[in-house]
């Protein structure tokens, strides 16, 4: 989790580029930490939070990290924010898949829908990789939710990307 004092000044600014841009925004705090994240989106105005494991348990390099859905939909209930939607990673970034390894991708993903995520991404093993486009054709047909890909779009994959999905998140690139 993160300081109170870093929550307020990313709500701060969230509000700040909210009003400058007008697009879309949305909040993720690492590692994990879905709770302030939504405080953030709450007070800043964002649309939603992107929150890494949402669904299942990995090792990541900061240790053993618990799927944060419980935990941030009763908060998101609690504050009367069901608005800010929730964008769920799939099969995440710089972490283990030991503990799931007995779990196909669709698996996971349906694990993602079942606890109420809006949305689902899609990612490669680490920032700036792109999920396979096999990898992505499977979180596709696992389900109906709309489906981003979150790491690695490039001048070069972004229109096979959006051929097979309803986004992308960009920030390596840029």
């Amino acid at each position: 989790d993160i300081g109170h004092e870093t929550s307020a000044l990313m709500a701060v600014i969230t509000e700040k580029v909210r009003e400058r841009f007008g697009v879309p925004l949305g909040i993720n705090v690492l590692a994990n930490a879905a709770i302030p994240a939504m405080a953030i989106a709450l007070a800043g105005g964002a649309d939603f939070v992107r929150v890494n494991q949402w669904a299942n348990a990995y090792i990541a390099n900061e240790g053993f990290i618990e799927g944060a859905a419980a935990k941030a939909l009763r908060y998101r209930s609690m504050l009367r924010a069901e608005h800010i939607r929730v964008f769920a990673d799939s099969h995440v970034k710089h972490g283990s898949h030991a503990i799931v390894a007995d779990r196909s991708i669709q698996e996971l993903t349906r694990d993602v829908d079942f606890f109420e995520a809006d949305a689902v991404i899609a990612t490669g093993q680490r920032t700036g990789d792109s999920a396979t486009m096999e990898e992505i054709d499977e979180i596709r047909a696992a389900t109906e939710l709309p489906l981003l890909v979150g790491s690695g779009v490039t001048p070069a994959n972004v229109s096979q990307i959006l051929g097979r999905t309803q986004g992308v998140i960009v920030a390596s690139t840029m």
